[in-house]
Parts: C-alpha cells; sequence; structure tokens
C-alpha cells in the first residue's frame, strides 16, 4: 500500500535538524573519525591531505578564471583564501601580512561543531591553502597553531611563503608549485 501525495506523511512533519549541510558535514566527520581510529591522525591527515590538494587546484582554477589572471599576487592570494572561506560559512580574516608569511585567525569553523576532536579535518584547510599559495607564489608551509577542532576557541593559520629560518622552525606541511 502506497501513501497518496494527498495525504500528509507524518514522518516529513517531524521537527529533526537534518539537511544537505548537516548531513555532508556529518558524513565528513564520520568520514574522518573512522580513518583516525583505524589508521591513525597522522594516515588520516594525509589521506585528507589528499582531497585538500585536489580541492585546491579546483578552487585555485576558478579564482584565476573568475579574475581572468593565470597567476595571484600575494595580496589576491590572501583575499582569495579569506573569501573561499566566507563562502563556506567560515570566518577567517588576516591578522598579519608580509612578503614571508600571512598569519590568518579565524572564529567560526565551516564544519561547525562537527570538526570537534577531528584535527584531521583541519588537513582541507592546509592542504587548501597550501595548494592555492604555492602554486601562485612557489612555495608555501601551513603551521595550524590553534585549530577549534583541538578546543581552541578559534583557529591561527600561519602562511609561510618564503623559507626563512621561522618557517623551518615552525611546525607544518610544504607545498611547492605543482
Amino acid at each position: 500500500m502506497s501513501l497518496s501525495q494527498d495525504i500528509p506523511n507524518p514522518i516529513s512533519q517531524l521537527d529533526l535538524i537534518l539537511e544537505r549541510d548537516v548531513f555532508l558535514r556529518t558524513l565528513i566527520r564520520e568520514l574522518s573519525g573512522t580513518l583516525q581510529e583505524i589508521v591513525g591522525l597522522e594516515e588520516a591527515a594525509g589521506f585528507i591531505s589528499v582531497v585538500g590538494q585536489a580541492m585546491g587546484d579546483q578552487i585555485n582554477s576558478s579564482y584565476k578564471s573568475a579574475l581572468n589572471v593565470s597567476n595571484l599576487s600575494r595580496e589576491e592570494v590572501a583575499q582569495v583564501l579569506v573569501d573561499l572561506k566566507k563562502r563556506i560559512q567560515g570566518d577567517f580574516y588576516i591578522i598579519e601580512e608580509d612578503d614571508e608569511k600571512i598569519v590568518f585567525g579565524n572564529r567560526v569553523c565551516p564544519f561547525a561543531e562537527k570538526v570537534i576532536d577531528r584535527p584531521s579535518m583541519c588537513m582541507m584547510t592546509s592542504n587548501v591553502f597550501g595548494s592555492i599559495t604555492a602554486n601562485n607564489l612557489g612555495y608555501a608551509k601551513v603551521e595550524l597553531q590553534e585549530t577549534i577542532a583541538e578546543g581552541d576557541e578559534s583557529c591561527r593559520v600561519v602562511v609561510y611563503l618564503k623559507l626563512t629560518e621561522d618557517a623551518e622552525d615552525a611546525e607544518g606541511r610544504e607545498y611547492f608549485k605543482a
């Protein structure tokens, strides 16, 4: 027996917080959690890094195409990184910017509460920021100094643009122009 489209379905009237955004953020949280449990945090971060690299390449191409440029300047890279996070409901902003590094702050993770205890998900930020920066400026090292995923109130992300002594001393991932 099938329900007629004219008869209201009581199931569809339930007050549930379930829509595409929550579903996809939960999916990513559960995938990263499963990876962290099965292969460990470092390996999970590696797998997520591969996805982040591909996404970074796609996003980089989209911005360069929309701006009709073959390469982004340092200033444009910084603006693009802030803009892309705002578009996915993050709240990144520039704390400091010079020829050697760009320091970002963030008050809201695009994954919202789903990122808590899932530091491997931060590899999306590291790889997207690193790949866009390196592909335009030649080099990047991304250091995730503070993250909401690890219990901090906000994020602090440093993107080193040159291999300086500070960059060498930083714990982070390096990215090079493809």
